[in-house]
């Protein structure tokens, strides 16, 4: 009988389920999109019990597409979208509240206020982030300071707060389990991760009843077995990371100085720098990236807020291509940008500038600019960002990198990896399967219950699609990176008052 690792894949806007083989590849996929809940400008919701609903659905489904039970799944594998929030009612396994999406902006003021108290050096030094509302402890703060009664039920320890992967763990096992990896706990804003354990004097702060918090595990062990009807047998939950952590793994970036690029809506890039915690100077974060056999490994990271999202705004606000599989072709029709230059900065600018009042500049145009300048600037500009993290990471980690791992929608645009190949002045490499989130999950999963032997057998299963090796005139790309250091300190000047 031939075994499999099912990887949940728990996403912000869906939730996946794959099959893999011993091989790693790929057998069956099932997705599910939920809605998507914004009950005020900046406040982002989902509601958990549809969470839940959905990834147990595409669960049952993979698995019955291929004509399998759970006495044929090894192990299941769980990655998620980070920092989301849910609070529940431990007797009851009713949520509280909806889930706070890690987009949500409401508890933006607090963190304000504790930046303003003087609270950045502390929170960095011991969780590697900064103080943002992007994480989950102002969330679960506001939860029980908004929501009728919830402080004292907490209080009375009725009340479990968990991220995306410990609620998944908890109705799986049917209330058995709460439990979160180190990879989740460790972007709560709540986790010390130098000691790897929930920190009191953090948990003062945010003012928080210690028994909401979940029982850290590594990222790779048997944390329980499933209790629900979906399976006809008992399966085990054995790997948890969070999206790009998983990513990481699945990518086989297991020594240091190896780095992987995501390029989704926005850009995240994460570098392994080993088993010793540095702090950054360059505006990036230090995170866990997983913990297996009792070892740590720690990452930077660095997020990009606009990503192939440029793309989509050619297509949906500029209209000049009808998809986005359009943009490689219009964008091939000029050799090059002819001095434009573009920084998408709709959002803010991310790592390693953080400067959220940043927009959206084009610079350098000229009467002859056309739209092919246009988007061939576009696309460049994914690479030119995706850049200045990379160099941020070197002088951090005071690594050389060798190569670029790439996984994500926009590595399917040839133009966009060779000038980024260009760019970096190394090889950027293309996997064979791109799922490298859920395929992460499953490697976990499958090390922890011995499906795999070790992370070498997984690392002989790594291959490339495509390799991309630089090309290019260098003094015409040190120029450009000249012009494009201009562009964006030209849009962050836009947002100076004149005379500051």
């Amino acid at each position: 009988m031939e075994e499999y690792i099912l990887a949940l894949d728990q996403g912000t806007t869906s939730s996946r389920a794959i099959v893999f083989d011993h091989k790693g590849q790929i057998k069956s996929v099932a997705q599910k999109e939920f809605k998507q809940i914004f009950p005020q400008s900046g406040w982002v919701e989902h509601d958990p019990n549809e969470i839940w609903s959905t990834q147990a659905s595409v669960a049952a489904e993979a698995t019955v597409k291929m004509g399998i039970n759970g006495t044929n799944l090894k192990a299941i594998g769980i990655t998620n979208q980070r920092e989301t929030t849910i609070v529940w009612d431990r007797n009851t396994s009713e949520p509280v509240y909806n889930a706070i999406v890690w987009q949500d902006r409401r508890t933006a003021p607090f963190c304000d206020k504790l930046k303003k108290d003087g609270h950045e050096d502390l929170i960095r030094s011991k969780t590697g982030l900064v103080i943002d509302a992007y994480f989950s402890a102002s969330k679960i703060r506001w939860i029980l300071d908004n929501v009728k009664g919830a402080r004292k039920k907490a209080e009375k320890g009725e009340l479990a707060f968990g991220t995306v992967d410990s609620w998944l763990v908890w109705k799986f096992t049917r209330g058995h389990v709460h439990v979160t990896d180190v990879t989740n706990a460790g972007r709560t804003m709540l986790f010390n991760i130098k000691t790897q354990q929930w920190d009191d004097e953090l948990i003062a702060l945010f003012d928080i009843p210690k028994s909401m918090l979940p029982e850290v595990k590594q990222s790779s062990e048997v944390y329980g077995e499933t209790a629900t009807t979906i399976f006809a047998s008992k399966v085990p939950i054995a790997g948890i990371a969070g999206d790009q952590h998983a990513a990481l793994f699945g990518q086989m970036c297991t020594e240091k100085a190896m780095v992987k690029n995501t390029y989704g809506t926005g850009c995240f890039m994460l570098m392994n720098i080993g088993d010793k915690f540095i702090e950054s100077k360059n505006n990036l974060l230090t995170t866990i990236a997983w913990k297996i056999n009792g070892k740590i490994q720690y990452a930077f990271e660095g997020s990009i807020f606009i990503g192939g999202a440029v793309v989509q705004w050619l297509r949906d606000g500029l209209g000049i291509i009808k998809t986005s599989a359009d943009v490689e072709k219009l964008a091939l029709a000029v050799e090059d940008t002819q001095g434009v230059y573009f920084v998408p900065a709709f959002a803010g600018l991310g790592a390693p500038y953080w400067k959220p009042d940043v927009r959206g500049t084009i610079v350098g145009l000229s009467r002859g600019s056309t739209a092919s300048h246009i988007a061939r600037a576009a696309l460049e500009s994914i690479a030119y960002q995706t850049m200045d993290v990379l160099k941020a990471m070197e002088a951090d980690s005071k690594m050389e990198i060798k190569e670029l791992r790439v996984d994500g929608g926009a590595t399917s645009n040839n133009l966009l990896m060779q000038f980024q190949s260009n760019l970096l002045n190394c090889k950027v490499i293309r996997p064979n399967v791109v799922e490298t989130t859920a395929l992460g999950a499953a490697y976990l999963a499958g090390l922890a219950v011995g499906y795999w032997k070790n992370v070498e057998e997984i690392q002989q299963l790594w291959k490339s699609e495509k390799e991309f090796t630089p090309e290019a005139d260098l003094k015409k790309i040190k120029q450009g990176i000249k012009d494009w250091k201009k562009a964006i300190h030209a849009a962050q000047s836009w947002t100076d008052e004149p005379g500051s």
